[in-house]
C-alpha cells in the first residue's frame, strides 16, 4: 500500500510514520532532563535544556514535513527541497545562536548539551523505528 498522492487527505502524514516514536523519545528526554538540569544547575539550566530539546524537535519536524511535502508533490523535488530546507535551517540556527551567545545567557551551555543529547536520542529512536518497521521488499529469486 502506498501513501496517498498530493492533495489527498493524509498525503503528508502517511510519509511520516516514524514521528510518533521520535517525538515520544524526545518527550521522554525532556521529562527526565529538565528536572535533572534544574536540580544540578537551577531553573535557567532547565530552561536551556527545554530550549535545546525544542530546537532539535522543531528542526527535525521542519525537515521531515518539507521532504514529505516534496515527495507528495513530486519525488524529484525531495533532494532540492531537502537541501534548501537544510541550508535555511543552518543559516537561521547560526544567526539565532550567535544572538543568544551575545546576550551571555547562562542557559546556553545546558542548551548546547541538550541539543547534542536530543539529536542522539532522535537518531536512536528513528533507528529503532526503522529496524522494527515492516518494510516491503522484493525477493529477486521468487518467480
Amino acid at each position: 500500500m502506498s501513501a496517498p498522492p498530493a492533495g489527498q487527505p493524509g498525503a503528508i502524514r502517511e510519509r511520516l510514520p516514524y514521528l510518533r516514536t521520535t517525538l515520544l523519545a524526545s518527550l521522554a528526554l525532556l521529562v527526565v532532563a529538565m528536572p535533572v538540569a534544574a536540580l544540578v544547575s537551577g531553573p535557567v539550566a532547565a530552561a536551556g535544556t527545554a530550549a535545546g530539546v525544542g530546537l532539535v524537535v522543531f528542526s527535525y519536524l521542519v525537515s521531515g514535513v518539507s521532504v514529505a511535502w516534496a515527495d507528495a508533490v513530486n519525488p524529484r523535488l525531495i533532494m532540492p527541497v531537502g537541501l534548501v530546507t537544510y541550508g535555511i535551517k543552518i543559516v537561521f540556527l547560526g544567526v539565532a545562536m550567535t544572538a543568544i551567545a551575545a546576550t551571555g545567557w547562562a542557559g546556553l551551555r545546558p542548551m548546547g548539551i541538550s541539543v547534542i543529547v536530543a539529536v542522539l536520542v532522535w537518531i536512536a529512536a528513528q533507528l529503532v523505528w526503522t529496524l522494527r518497521a515492516p518494510l516491503p521488499y522484493v525477493d529477486p529469486d521468487a518467480r
